[in-house]
């Protein structure tokens, strides 16, 4: 699945670079240009591949470091591993 989001931005690059609608008067829904239609479609197929790549692509490693952040004790996530029992400094929790 991590090919198919590679993929899938390498074709967005590629469809981004719109030439064939620079000078088309055309109107979609009878008031949107067809070049701000065309590139609020490719803003949300941008978007769907970003979900994508956060739920297939995201590194493992990341979210095992995440996992082994959590204070099995306390049930709760450190807000400054450096300083498990908060930083006045910063607002976290004493």
């Amino acid at each position: 699945m991590r090919y198919v989001v590679w993929g899938l931005v390498v074709l967005l690059i590629v469809l981004h670079q719109d030439v064939w609608y620079w000078d088309d008067a055309t109107l979609v829904f009878g008031f949107i240009p067809i070049g701000l239609f065309y590139h609020a479609c490719i803003s949300v197929a941008a978007a769907f591949t970003w979900f994508l790549a956060t739920k297939f692509a995201w590194p493992q490693d990341l979210i095992e470091e995440t996992v082994a952040e959590v204070n099995p004790e306390a049930g709760s996530f450190r807000a400054n591993p450096v300083n498990p029992g908060g930083d006045a400094e910063a607002g976290a929790p004493a």
